[in-house]
């Protein structure tokens, strides 16, 4: 089962230094999972993504239902032994994927949706969730929650914030395996009303972890950090708290002054395959010409991998001729830059002092890097 120690508070924000413990390993908090939506990470192998620093790993059920189907990663011994990661994972419930899509049917059961390849109608529902997920076997997995999109409104989002606790208690009780960890999402668009309304009643369900959904939808970061102030007071102190889909460095850096744990994001990996890199003085784009004489690393601040062996002028050249390592090692780069940073919120948290390393960092990421980007 999982367990969550509070290990201590910054002395002037909200920000908390946690530890989660999972069958498959202790997760330091506050912590940046990267995404491997199919079982895997993009252009990194699992060894790779280890040696970034990463604790935890995050997949979607939804793609992995479609293909290759939860029956064979459990015949396959679990998703841990199917992707040989042998660290955490954490599996969110396919909402997300499914609201997204421009042609499905939402009922006060589920979602009905077409296979994206065969055209076969499928559906999903809370019930449904929890099968998928019991089956794939990961540490920590999520509620089925209606995420809806931004702008919403107050009347539509309050009847969805009704579906979504139905929806957790459907969850709660379908739900089999007792080695597993299942999270309540928190929803309520913008309103503070109802964020505190589905905070406080998924409370009482006693959830071992608790997430904020719905805040990686288009609301940007100052609306990002309202529903974060009038959600996060109303989460229990003693469980881990997730912020779903978020983000870029200053989002998460925000969101862990006001208190939350874990985070998630295909940023640095989507941004890697486009030769966008993040750096300690802000992000850089590789194929800009001005790097194609440029014999120093991507971050002199950065040890991963890529930093230690190769120049700027090396990755603008592999994209330019378009080599598959242009990828991976700008994936490497990017995946550790964000596991460095949350190393560094760690310290911070510890040392009383995050306030000053988030306008430290904050302050020299904003100095240099391409304006364009």
């Amino acid at each position: 089962m999982l367990q969550f120690e509070l290990i201590c508070k910054d002395r002037t924000t909200a920000a908390r230094r946690g530890r989660v413990t999972t069958p498959h390993g202790v997760i330091e908090t506050p912590i940046f999972m990267p995404v491997g939506t199919h079982a895997a990470m993009k252009a990194m192998t699992p060894a790779q993504v280890e040696e970034t620093g990463a604790q935890i790993m995050l997949s979607n059920t939804y793609h992995l239902h479609l293909k290759p189907g939860e029956g064979l990663v459990q015949k396959a011994g679990g998703l841990h032994k199917f992707m040989n990661w042998k660290k955490p994972i954490l599996t969110d419930s396919g909402g997300f994927q499914v609201f997204s899509l421009p042609k499905k049917k939402i009922t006060e059961t589920g979602v009905f949706f077409r296979h994206e390849v065969s055209g076969e109608e499928i559906f999903l529902g809370p019930k449904e969730a929890m099968q998928i997920q019991n089956a794939l076997g990961a540490d920590i997995i999520m509620a089925f929650d209606e995420c809806i999109p931004y702008p919403a409104t107050h009347d539509y989002a309050a009847k969805s914030v009704k579906k979504t606790l139905r929806w957790a208690e459907e969850c709660l009780k379908n739900h089999q395996r007792k080695d597993q960890a299942l999270f309540g999402i928190v929803q309520g668009s913008v309103y503070a009303d109802l964020r505190k309304e589905c905070a406080l009643a998924l409370g009482e369900m006693n959830f071992p972890g608790y997430a904020i959904g719905g805040v990686s939808v288009g609301e940007g970061l100052e609306l990002l950090k309202q529903v974060v102030d009038c959600t996060a007071p109303f989460l229990p102190e003693n469980k881990p708290r997730y912020l779903m889909g978020v983000g870029l460095p200053e989002d998460i850096l925000e969101s862990v002054e006001r208190g939350m744990d874990m985070f998630d994001c295909v940023i640095p990996t989507r941004y890697a395959r486009s030769a966008t890199l993040f750096t300690s003085r802000g992000k850089i784009r590789l194929t800009n010409r001005r790097y194609r004489r440029d014999f120093f690393p991507v971050d002199a601040a950065c040890n991963c991998y890529c930093c230690s062996n190769f120049s700027r002028a090396y990755l603008h050249h592999l994209f330019n001729a378009n080599e598959i390592l242009s990828a991976i090692l700008s994936a490497i780069h990017n995946v550790h830059f964000y596991l460095h940073m949350m190393s560094g919120v760690r310290q911070s948290i510890e040392a009383g002092a995050f306030k000053d390393f988030k306008n430290d960092f904050l302050g020299l990421y904003g100095s240099s890097g391409d304006r364009e980007d």
